[in-house]
C-alpha cells in the first residue's frame, strides 16, 4: 500500500476501511494486536500516520493474515479430504442398503408364498 504523509484523503479513507475490516476479526497475536490499536489512534488523530507507521502496520497485517489464509487453507483441505470420506461412506452404505432391502423383499416373497401353501 502505497502511503505518504501528504497522501490523499482517499488513501486514508481505504486506510481506515481496512483497518475498520481487521477490527472485525479476533485477533489473539499481542504484535498484530498492538499495530492495530496504533493505526487506529493515529486514524483517529487529526494528524496523519507517518509512512513508516503505515508501513509498519501493512507488514503487521500481511505476516498475520499469510499465516491465518494458510492455515485456513490447510483446514479446508482437511475438511475436504474428510467430507470426501464421508461421501463414498455414505454410497457404499447407501448401495448395502439396497442390496439388504432387496434381500428382504425377496425373502418375504418367499414367506408369502410359503403361507399360501401352509398356513399357521
Amino acid at each position: 500500500m502505497r502511503f505518504v504523509a501528504d497522501a490523499g484523503e482517499d488513501e486514508r479513507v481505504r486506510l481506515a476501511a481496512l483497518v475498520v475490516e481487521i477490527g472485525r476479526f479476533y485477533i489473539t497475536d499481542r504484535a498484530m494486536r498492538r499495530a492495530q490499536a496504533t493505526i487506529a489512534a493515529a486514524l483517529a488523530s487529526p494528524d496523519t500516520p507517518s509512512p513508516r507507521m503505515v508501513r509498519s502496520y501493512v507488514k503487521a497485517v500481511a505476516r498475520y493474515f499469510t499465516g491465518f489464509e494458510r492455515e485456513a487453507r490447510v483446514h479446508l483441505k482437511d475438511l475436504d479430504r474428510r467430507l470426501g470420506r464421508v461421501s463414498q461412506l455414505q454410497y457404499n452404505l447407501t448401495a448395502e442398503r439396497g442390496v439388504a432391502a432387496g434381500r428382504v423383499e425377496a425373502t418375504q416373497g418367499v414367506l408369502a408364498r410359503l403361507r399360501e401353501l401352509a398356513p399357521p
